[in-house]
């Protein structure tokens, strides 16, 4: 006869005025094994103060699996932030691949993606200067399928086997300990200065692709060239691209740094809340297919990994697009215990022969097995295929499957459930028959050896306010180098990229120029501008998707607040107020607001713009607050766009600033719509602001 329990319990408070929560809905707490509890405030003892007992197994069963909570975190790129999402196909292509998700328009594809930082542990700030991690994982019918690149499309090194080398030069230094999450340190610069080859990537990282303002602002590329294979086995090269529908947009350096004591989770609360407010970010996946004869006929060669090809000599294709539309459940069990692989491919797609992939390809399995401790990680629900999965792979640690049936090996001559599953010689996986020959060697390429000509390619093609960001970042990080050396021979190296950047960071350092570097091939100065290598020829045409923060005070005009806050949010934009306090503000015309921040922890960087609105009596008052003069001359400082209401003038005058083409009047509420469009250019970067 089953037990009759009630579905819920009181609350009681114990002799020693702890407090036990009653049940509720008849979820009743129990151990691992799902023994029911009868009290989880107090251990076992002997008497009211007496030792605890051997034979609490409730407390054993709490704190052992306390105590073995935490899994070892990635050795690289161990912050991260996951979603949910899907790949739709725009544009087929069954005619270059026998890939599932391109076979026909329409067409759907469960994805899992993964962000992340590089250099930084788990525990370190979002806005570190470094490359992001840009992974996807696509759940395809035909197996599991990731696309793990990152947010530059070139790397440091062109061989795998420098990579442990490159990882522990940039991670803090052993024998002190730091810096965290931060390449301004001897060690980075001593190896990436005696590595040419890291040249090219290094202009990517000390621009602002290294300081992305979202996640969902940045672009994606798979870095490496792989194969398309159709139907027919036909193959040809490509590389991937993702394009973001929200626009290219960075933040500023000295707006990092301060990001970053105000929110160290910026990126991974800005993507969680774009989602779970609807504004669902997305990304086109492009594709650049070549053939061997472009691959021959191409400046540099397609296989190295420090390389790119620019779009305007191979247009990127859109063939798909990727929404992100679900935050995870539980940030452990998936966006932590996601395990991403670039030797995971679908029929459809192969690999090239570029050294730094195939080195990938024969790491990512040992480095999952070291932090999720089984070869059966396949199975945890963030990594299983979503198609049927059958093998005889057996047994192993924290195995799931029940794997039924006698036969665990082929060939078999048994029958029925019993005989297990065969290799499809006709639609299964078939690698790209292709020749090699040649001596075994260890060798660099000779094709390999131009270092520099498409580092100057893309310091060129930047603008003049992004040259200027690179140069202060190369000045920052160059100047944190204790030995002098490794700066000479630093600034050596840049003089083969472009003697307007050797010269700026040398000036930035008050160091005298050097000769350039010997290079092995000199460098190229026919290469064209690229446009599509800037940030800013390629921002959103559109304030959707960025944020306003609106500095109200009691008594601030409600005509003008609710005007300012309906023009932003019809333009897509999201609205936050910040106050003195975070207690309900009262406006002028009756009614109230309630802020989202207090203006102590609520800093201009936060926002994309700032509109400040307070009373005339407000204004006096935040006039003698430092981090109201500090909203204030931030914004300026950052070069955001400022609405400014009629009683703002005395904040404007504590903060030190003047009106410029970047401010905008709000006085009334018609001048809301204007203050919209001035907006869109994200940044006023003609205001006069020393660095």
């Amino acid at each position: 006869m089953a037990i009759k329990r009630p579905t819920t319990t009181p609350d009681q408070r114990g002799e020693g005025d702890e407090l036990h929560q009653g049940v509720k809905r008849g979820e009743r707490m129990t151990t691992s094994t799902g023994t029911p509890l009868g009290d989880d405030q107090n251990s076992l003892k002997v008497g009211e103060r007496g030792p605890t007992m051997l034979e609490d197994f409730a407390l054993r069963d709490k704190i052992f699996h306390f105590d073995h909570e935490r899994i070892p975190e990635r050795v690289v790129h161990a912050r991260g932030y996951g979603a949910h999402g899907t790949l739709e196909c725009l544009d087929p292509i069954p005619d270059l691949t026998r890939a599932a998700p391109f076979q026909r328009k329409g067409h759907k594809t469960e994805a899992f993606v993964r962000f992340s930082t590089v250099a930084g542990n788990l525990g370190s700030p979002d806005l570190a200067r470094d490359v992001r991690g840009f992974a996807v994982k696509l759940y395809t019918e035909e197996g599991n399928w990731d696309i793990v690149g990152n947010n530059i499309p070139v790397f440091f090194i062109q061989d795998a086997m420098k990579f442990p080398d490159l990882v522990h030069a940039v991670k803090e230094e052993q024998d002190r300990g730091w810096p965290q999450a931060a390449s301004a340190h001897d060690t980075f610069w001593d190896f990436v200065s005696l590595m040419p080859e890291s040249t090219h990537m290094l202009l990517w990282a000390m621009s602002d692709r290294a300081i992305p303002r979202s996640f969902r602002f940045m672009e994606g590329f798979g870095v490496h060239t792989y194969r398309f294979v159709n139907a027919d086995g036909d193959d040809t090269f490509v590389k991937f691209h993702w394009k973001p529908r929200q626009g290219l947009q960075s933040v500023v350096w000295n707006e990092a740094l301060k990001i970053n004591g105000a929110d160290p989770d910026f990126h991974r609360r800005d993507l969680y809340a774009a989602i779970d407010s609807g504004d669902l970010p997305q990304w086109d996946l492009g594709v650049q297919v070549f053939d061997d004869k472009f691959a021959d006929e191409f400046d540099f060669d397609v296989l190295d990994s420090t390389k790119l090809i620019p779009e305007e000599v191979l247009p990127v294709r859109v063939i798909a697009r990727l929404t992100l539309d679900r935050v995870v459940d539980n940030v452990f069990a998936e966006t932590e215990q996601v395990a991403f692989g670039t030797h995971n491919v679908i029929p459809g797609v192969d690999f090239s022969n570029d050294p730094l992939l195939q080195g990938r390809n024969f790491s990512y399995l040992d480095t999952q097995l070291k932090r999720l401790g089984s070869t059966n990680f396949t199975q945890l629900p963030v990594n299983a295929p979503r198609c049927p999965v059958m093998h005889f792979q057996r047994d192993g640690h924290m195995q799931t499957d029940p794997q039924r049936g006698r036969g665990n090996y082929e060939p078999n001559s048994l029958s029925g459930d019993d005989r297990g599953p065969r290799a499809d010689v006709t639609q299964g996986y078939q690698s790209v028959m292709r020749q090699e020959q040649g001596p075994t060697r260890r060798l660099r390429a000779e094709s390999f050896a131009d270092h520099y000509s498409q580092a100057r390619q893309f310091f060129i093609s930047q603008t003049e306010v992004e040259r200027e960001h690179i140069v202060a970042a190369f000045g920052f990080e160059l100047g944190k180098v204790e030995d002098s050396k490794i700066r000479t021979r630093m600034l050596a190296n840049l003089r083969n990229v472009h003697d307007d950047l050797a010269e700026a960071v040398a000036g930035k350092l008050a160091m005298p120029l050097p000769d350039a570097a010997q290079a092995a091939v000199t460098t190229r100065t026919d290469l064209p501008e690229s446009p599509a290598l800037s940030i800013l020829l390629n921002g959103p045409e559109t304030f959707a998707g960025r944020k306003l923060g609106v500095l109200v005070t009691n008594g601030s005009d409600k005509v003008v607040v609710n005007a300012v806050t309906s023009a932003f949010e019809d333009a897509g934009a999201v609205v936050e107020y910040v106050a003195p306090a975070i207690g309900p503000v009262k406006l002028k015309g009756g009614g109230s607001v309630t802020p989202h921040h207090a203006i102590d922890g609520g800093p201009s960087v936060l926002f994309d713009a700032v509109a400040l609105v307070p009373s005339a009596e407000g204004a006096a008052d935040l006039a003698g607050r430092v981090s109201a003069q500090d909203f204030v001359s931030d914004a300026f400082a950052h070069h955001k766009f400022i609405g400014v209401g009629a009683d703002a003038g005395a904040l404007l005058a504590a903060a030190g600033v003047e009106t410029d083409e970047g401010f905008a009047d709000l006085a009334g509420p018609d001048e809301a719509s204007a203050f919209v469009s001035l907006c869109t250019a994200l940044r006023h970067w003609d205001r006069d602001v020393r660095a």
